[in-house]
């Protein structure tokens, strides 16, 4: 089952092998083993990849809880106790790298028995199926076979560069969008349109991208307005290059929260890490002060006025 699984994780049997400390013909015979064992096809096989079979996928996810407490049991017996194994979590880019991996040093420092698979992309990743412990995700948990540990909140702001503004003018309100260019950042669980306090706008321009780094390097070279975290442009705004707007019109802040699935039992590595990263976001500022549309910043733009020299 162990040969199993990480193969699935790592997505080869060399992979596996080396994770595991076998050889790679071993890791071959013991899912093979395993197959005849069902009597089923686990896995397709091809020279390039390995890739679960439906029946795969059903074995995966049920052996994948039956491991974790097999360990988490032996875990209790020993006379060392401390959180040790694989931890797989998976992030958000731009969390990740602005805020998650500065960290993971002092995490792994702290926990020397303890490997961190840190899962950093922008796609919905199945925990319930993926054999993923842990999710750090943003907006708010609808989905019932999962439980969430809040971390910390944030408002999603609008941005614009200076050239963009004095070229197109200021939108006053959120209905002013219909005619500017936005940058549609196309994993928005909300796609192309944007939430408002009380209304939600559809968005359109020229630029579509799925990395929030390339919104912010596409709002700042003055392609279209940018919707997204403060933090997220916070050095364009400190700069100046980068101006609020329609500041007083943003949707209530939006938690950030570590998920993880409720039926399943949870090791201490998790608890371990969710303890860790709650007290790392504890002490940032951009997670727990005031958020930007509640304080006049001094580069915001008011709802109404003109920016020198641009009919509005």
């Amino acid at each position: 089952m162990t040969c199993f699984a990480r193969a699935v994780e790592t997505g080869s049997f060399s992979a596996a092998g080396r994770d595991l400390g076998l050889g790679q013909p071993n890791v071959s015979r013991y899912v093979a083993a395993l197959e005849d064992h069902l009597q089923t096809r686990l896995l397709h096989r091809s020279t390039r990849k390995l890739s679960l079979t439906p029946e795969g996928e059903r074995y995966y996810a049920d052996i994948r809880r039956i491991l974790d407490a097999v360990e988490e049991s032996e875990s209790s017996f020993r006379s060392n106790a401390d959180p040790s194994g694989l931890l797989r979590v998976a992030c958000p880019t731009a969390l990740a790298h602005a805020f998650v991996l500065p960290h993971v040093p002092a995490f792994l420092e702290r926990y020397p028995r303890l490997t961190l698979d840190l899962q950093i992309n922008d796609r919905y990743v199945d925990l319930v199926n993926e054999g993923t412990e842990l999710a750090i995700r943003i907006g708010q948990l609808e989905d019932s076979a999962l439980r969430a540990r809040r971390i910390g909140s944030y408002e999603r702001v609008f941005v614009a560069s200076e050239d963009y503004l004095a070229k197109r003018g200021i939108p006053r309100t959120p209905d002013d969008l219909r005619e500017h260019d936005c940058v549609v950042y196309t994993l928005l669980a909300s796609g192309a349109t944007w939430r408002f306090r009380n209304t939600e706008i559809p968005v359109s321009g020229r630029l579509r991208v799925n990395s929030p780094d390339a919104v912010r390097a596409a709002v700042t070279a003055g392609l279209g307005v940018g919707h997204g975290p403060a933090w997220l442009f916070d050095e364009g705004l400190k700069s100046g290059r980068l101006k609020y707007i329609l500041t007083g019109y943003s949707a209530p802040a939006v938690p950030v929260q570590i998920v993880y699935v409720a039926n399943r039992l949870l090791p201490t590595r998790a608890i371990a890490f969710m303890d860790f990263i709650a007290d790392v976001f504890s002490e940032i500022p951009a997670f727990n002060e005031a958020t930007p549309s509640s304080r006049l910043q001094g580069n915001d733009y008011p709802r109404s006025g003109r920016y020198p020299g641009t009919e509005v």
